[in-house]
C-alpha cells in the first residue's frame, strides 16, 4: 500500500542564475521519478515514501520562453538584451514569455502530485490560491482570469493587470517550475516583452498597488505567507 506523504522539504536559494535553478529543479524530479519507478517495479509490496521539495530562488534579469511560446513575443534583440544586462532562455514548462529579475519572488515546487491529487488543473487552481491568500493579506483582491493562469488584479476591467505569473512541467505526475509573485520587481523590463503573449493586459507588483518599496524583512515575511498559504492550501506540512 502506498501512502501520500504530505510533508515538504523547503530550501531557499537565494540569489541564483535561472539555468542554474532549473538544473536543480530537474536533479530533484529526476531522483523522485525514479524512486516512483522503483515502487511500481517492486515485487514484495514494500514501498519508499515519495519525497517532495518547494524552492524560493531570486533570478538575475531573465527571460524565459514556454515550450508552446511565440518567440515574437519577445520584443527585445540580442544588442538589447545586453543593454539591459538581460538573458534569453527557451525552458520546456508550459506558458508563454515571462521575465524573472531581481525584487520578485519566485517559487518552485517539486511535488509527487500522487501524495496530494493527480490532476493538473486542480494544481493549478490551488496554486493560484495560494496568491490569492497572500496578496489578500496586503489588501488586495487576487483573481482568476478565465482560460489564462495566474494572479490578477481587476479582472474584466480595462486596466486588468497580472501580479503573479505561474507555468509548470509534469511528469509522471512530478511537478516542476511554478511561480513568479512581483513584489520589488522593476516593471520596465516587461516593456521588451508580451508578457505571456497576452497583449492587452499589463503587469503590476506589490510595490507599485501599495506604493511602498518593500524592505528585505518584509520581503521575507511574504515568503512566509506564501508558506504558511501553500501548507493550508494543499494540507501539507514543511520541514
Amino acid at each position: 500500500m502506498i501512502i501520500q506523504n504530505k510533508k515538504i522539504q523547503f530550501r531557499d536559494l537565494g540569489l541564483m542564475d535561472y539555468l542554474s535553478a532549473f538544473d536543480y529543479q530537474e536533479k530533484l524530479m529526476k531522483s523522485v521519478i525514479d524512486l516512483k519507478t522503483k515502487n511500481r517495479d517492486r515485487t514484495d509490496g514494500i514501498f519508499e515514501e515519495t519525497p517532495n521539495y518547494f524552492l524560493f530562488v531570486e533570478h538575475p534579469h531573465v527571460y524565459t520562453l514556454g515550450k508552446s511560446g511565440e518567440e515574437q513575443n519577445m520584443l527585445a534583440n540580442a544588442e538589447k538584451l545586453k543593454e539591459i544586462n538581460a538573458t534569453f532562455v527557451k525552458t520546456n514548462r508550459g506558458g508563454d514569455i515571462t521575465y524573472h529579475g531581481f525584487g520578485q519572488i519566485v517559487g518552485y515546487p517539486i511535488l509527487d502530485l500522487d501524495n496530494f491529487k493527480s490532476d493538473i488543473h486542480l494544481y493549478m487552481r490551488n496554486l493560484e490560491e495560494v496568491i490569492i491568500r497572500t496578496i489578500a493579506e496586503y489588501g488586495l483582491k487576487g483573481e482568476r482570469s478565465e482560460g489564462e493562469t495566474g494572479v490578477w488584479l481587476d479582472v474584466g476591467k480595462p486596466y486588468a493587470r497580472k501580479i503573479c505569473a505561474m507555468g509548470v512541467k509534469t511528469s509522471r505526475w512530478v511537478t516542476m517550475h511554478g511561480f513568479a509573485l512581483n513584489v520589488n520587481t522593476d516593471l520596465k523590463y516587461f516593456e521588451y516583452i508580451i508578457p505571456c503573449g497576452i497583449k492587452d493586459k499589463s503587469v503590476t507588483s506589490l510595490k507599485r498597488e501599495l506604493e511602498r518599496k518593500f524592505s528585505f524583512e518584509e520581503t521575507e515575511n511574504v515568503k512566509s505567507k506564501i508558506k504558511k498559504h501553500f501548507a493550508d492550501v494543499f494540507k501539507a506540512e514543511f520541514m
